[in-house]
């Protein structure tokens, strides 16, 4: 059990009563109190009728509605699964989720009770609960990847309380989706909806088994917000486009449905924002334009094949847009190319700014991921580019995606350091390449320090980072790196591309007005 839910647990047993007893306090209250309010009553205001609170009560109506139409579709997801020694060591003998979800996901793997003292067993069993939407009346059911991540078992329980045993079909690790099979008939499914056509302030109401205990929950809000961007720092190029809501979510409502006024399927739910694990009024989903794809293609084949271009991506913005002679914030910006990759080959470089696909317009990188990664691999695309300001159309052929887990440590020697960036940095040496595992290809100058809430700090830069460009001009060395930016007239903001943890990425830095000595 998670400490977050072991806590909660405890609170709501501390002002648990037996039912005996809180019969025998609530006869005591009357019985002293019984005249004071008898009292109060006859003096107590009127509830209100209908007419006077129709539009409340019409929405109660509508969504007490939505709620009986979708719960019966709903079903919690029980895994059983086999925790490594090392895994089971580093809980204490407790539990706990898959060692390898991704960041901001391990709290919806909800753990065991127990666990015990002493010495662990070589691997040791894990339980886990989530949730799921039925999709079809066959028993085809739709959750979270990291739910039933390395299960040995899998056991879904219906709103009735029967239950099945499940079959893995496929999953979908680059949106973290899975189905999953019961051997049943005539089931209550949900219908899909059309997440391309939701706003901001619409009602959503989400579904699941708050942590592993409450099933079949429902709570109400709204959409707060949409085309959020992935947050993983597992992989840069997992795409976003997720919908953000403030209708409560919490661990074990993963693979839950997010469903809208009209009780169709928009999202799945799969992550929280939160600094206690539970619910802050940050939810997010996957929205069913990418859900129904994924569930589709792996029903039919048991896999899903995504597109891939070999690049990495910046917003265009109202601070970077000047640099690449924009006429408005809009597109995508290629900060890295993948040597050997289908946009390699098509011609694509650093510094392209994407503005169309296939004819319409691209209004952001996220955007573009999700819809490079639903085209089949081996189809060919037109990107329309800007290139130093200059239209180009760049015909593309999309390679299939595999995941790439290439990372590098932010590490570095220290150093003090002042100056309008608030950065120290050094020649990039054979001891500090291997020291930051980065590869011969980058060529630059390393960070060795960012000063606290300097601008470099504001920028998002850290030791072990290393920088290309300056205002889209390579620099080499450190030495290079410095002479760049004196060139770079006082109160001038300055462009740098910047390789970090295996990819690059362009970021605007505001240069401090009161420079010290350095940079």
């Amino acid at each position: 059990m998670s400490a977050s839910t072991n806590s909660l647990v405890t609170t709501a047993k501390r002002f648990a009563v037996p039912a005996g007893a809180a019969a025998t306090v609530l006869m005591g209250l009357t019985f002293l109190l019984g005249h004071t309010t008898a009292h109060a009553a006859s003096n107590g205001a009127s509830p209100m009728d209908d007419n006077s609170v129709s539009s409340l009560v019409a929405l109660d109506n509508a969504v007490e509605a939505v709620a009986a139409r979708v719960t019966p579709a709903v079903v919690n997801v029980a895994v059983t699964s086999r925790a490594s020694a090392q895994e089971a060591m580093s809980d204490g003998g407790q539990g706990v989720s898959p060692g390898d979800l991704p960041p901001g996901m391990q709290q919806f793997f909800f753990g065991p009770q127990g666990g015990g003292q002493g010495m662990t067993p070589p691997s040791q069993v894990e339980h886990g609960i989530g949730s799921g939407i039925i999709i079809s009346p066959d028993g085809y059911i739709l959750t979270n990847d990291h739910v039933v991540n390395g299960a040995t078992q899998i056991r879904v329980t219906l709103h009735d309380r029967r239950v099945f045993p499940a079959k893995l079909i496929g999953v979908d690790k680059l949106n973290d989706l899975a189905v999953i099979k019961i051997n049943a008939a005539n089931l209550t499914s949900v219908a899909w909806g059309d997440s391309t056509k939701l706003r901001p302030g619409q009602t959503v109401l989400a579904f699941g088994s708050p942590f592993g205990y409450f099933q079949f929950s429902v709570t109400r809000g709204i959409v707060s917000a949409l085309d959020r961007p992935n947050p993983y720092s597992d992989d840069p190029r997992k795409p976003g486009d997720f919908i953000q809501t403030d209708a409560a979510i919490n661990p074990g409502n993963s693979g839950g449905p997010l469903v809208d006024a009209h009780g169709e399927l928009v999202g799945i739910n799969t992550f929280i924002i939160s600094n206690s694990g539970s619910f802050a009024g940050a939810g997010f989903a996957i929205p069913s334009q990418i859900a129904k794809a994924s569930a589709d293609a792996i029903i039919k084949s048991g896999d899903v094949h995504h597109g891939y271009l070999g690049i990495s991506m910046n917003d265009v913005t109202p601070d970077n847009a000047s640099f690449f002679s924009l006429p408005d914030a809009s597109g995508a910006i290629i900060s890295q190319v993948t040597p050997d990759s289908p946009a390699g080959r098509a011609g694509l470089k650093n510094g392209d700014v994407l503005r169309e696909l296939n004819g319409k317009k691209i209004v952001n990188g996220s955007a573009l991921q999700v819809a490079v990664t639903q085209i089949a691999p081996g189809n060919t695309i037109a990107l329309g580019i800007l290139r130093d300001g200059k239209p180009e159309t760049v015909k593309v052929t999309v390679g299939e995606y595999h995941a790439n887990n290439e990372m590098a440590d932010n590490a570095g020697p220290g150093s003090q350091n002042r100056g309008k960036l608030g950065l120290a940095v050094s020649d990039l040496t054979p001891d500090l390449r291997e020291q930051l595992n980065i590869p011969a290809r980058v060529n630059g100058a390393a960070i060795q320090d960012v000063r606290p809430a300097s601008p470099a700090d504001d920028a998002g830069l850290a030791p072990g980072d290393v920088i290309l460009e300056v205002d889209r001009r390579p620099v080499e060395s450190a030495d290079k790196f410095v002479s760049a930016i004196h060139a770079v007239p006082a109160g001038k903001n300055i462009l740098l591309l910047v390789w970090s943890k295996g990819g690059t990425s362009y970021r605007v830095v505001r240069p401090s007005q009161n420079p010290q000595n350095g940079m």
